[in-house]
C-alpha cells in the first residue's frame, strides 16, 4: 500500500488532473449513451465512427480533442465539459 502511495506522489499534478478529466468525460459519455437507449455499436454508427474508437473512448484513456468534444456535446445537446 505504501509503494502505490509513493508511486502516485510521484506523478505530476497535470498528469493527475489529466486522467481525471479523461475519466471524467468518459463517464458522462457512458451515461448519455445509455440514457439514449443506445448500443455502443448504434451510437458509434449514429456520429460515424467505428465501434472500436468509442469503446476506447469509454476506457478513460483517450485524449479527446475540442473538435470531438462539440461533436459529442452536439449530438446529445448537452456540454461535456464546462469551464468557469
Amino acid at each position: 500500500d505504501n509503494v502505490f502511495k509513493e508511486m502516485l506522489a510521484g506523478v505530476p499534478a497535470e498528469i493527475n488532473a489529466e486522467v481525471d478529466l479523461s475519466f471524467a468525460i468518459a463517464s458522462r459519455l457512458d451515461r448519455l449513451i445509455k440514457e439514449k437507449g443506445l448500443s455502443k455499436k448504434e451510437f458509434a454508427e449514429a456520429i460515424g465512427k467505428h465501434p472500436s474508437e468509442v469503446t476506447k473512448w469509454l476506457s478513460g484513456q483517450h485524449n479527446f480533442t475540442l473538435r470531438t468534444i462539440a461533436k459529442l456535446s452536439t449530438f446529445f445537446n448537452e456540454t461535456l465539459v464546462t469551464v468557469p
